[in-house]
């Protein structure tokens, strides 16, 4: 099956939009192939401001409809203890409550970014997904993380490049409780780190402070390590430097 075939069976869709570009992608198939759709942002503490921007501005470009949906996920225990399976219980609120404001639109058909590259068994919010019916038509159209972002400079989106972004729990380790004053210390953090010009990393909560970042990227960290550890002394007193595992699990 294509994407025009999925689109011609499916003419009104609600899309789960994250700010990236698997989900911006997505919509913009959606839209060309003439499918009524709207793009629900779900705005939780576990995603920084820069995600919302990317949203907002990726929804501009294409001349989408998107709504922003505002979620206390810590609210819920299952979510806040920080367990194993702490995606799957996020998921579940985060899509149910896209379900909710789609179906309230219309709407009964709900999709998500999720494209052929992606591990089904690397990613337990994935059962969430199952058991709420969301489609996931790159997926299931075979179209790889590759083609995605082909597709997606094809169309003019800025996120085109785009790392894959991780939300900020998964700096938190598993097992330990999720307080929201943490997840603003590592969104302090990693804005810094971005505005140093940094892309890919991750800022975990981990002995103190422990910044991942690619391997390609090590040597300018190190050599900027002075201004790193006075921008981020502040928030993480201990800062030590690794590369990011691939492959591997966030968290």
């Amino acid at each position: 099956m294509t994407l025009e075939e999925f689109f011609a069976r499916h003419r009104r869709v609600a899309v789960a939009f994250s700010g990236g570009v698997d989900s911006a992608y997505l919509l913009g198939e959606a839209l060309a192939h003439g499918a009524a759709c709207t793009a629900y942002f779900v705005r939780t503490p576990f995603q920084p401001a820069v995600e919302l921007r990317d949203a907002e501005e990726t929804a501009a470009i294409l001349g989408a409809e998107l709504r922003v949906l505002p979620l206390d996920v810590l609210a819920d225990p299952q979510v806040a203890a920080n367990p194993a399976d702490r995606c799957y219980h996020c998921k579940r609120r985060i899509f149910a409550a896209i379900a909710a404001a789609a179906g309230a639109e219309g709407y009964d058909t709900l999709l998500d970014g999720t494209n052929a590259s992606d591990d089904a068994g690397d990613r337990p919010g994935m059962r969430a997904l199952a058991e709420l019916a969301v489609l996931s038509p790159l997926r299931l159209c075979g179209v790889t993380k590759d083609q995605v972002r082909r597709g997606a400079r094809a169309m003019g989106l800025p996120v085109w490049d785009k790392p894959s972004y991780a939300c900020l729990a998964t700096r938190i380790p598993t097992g330990t409780p999720i307080a929201a004053a943490d997840l603003e210390r590592v969104e302090r953090g990693e804005n810094i780190l971005m505005d140093m010009g940094f892309r890919d990393f991750r800022l975990r909560l981990r002995a103190g402070g422990l910044l991942q970042l690619r391997q390609e990227d090590m040597a300018a960290a190190q050599a900027r390590w002075p201004e790193l550890q006075r921008r981020l002394g502040a928030d993480f007193p201990h800062l030590t430097i690794d590369h990011i595992p691939r492959p591997g699990r966030e968290n």
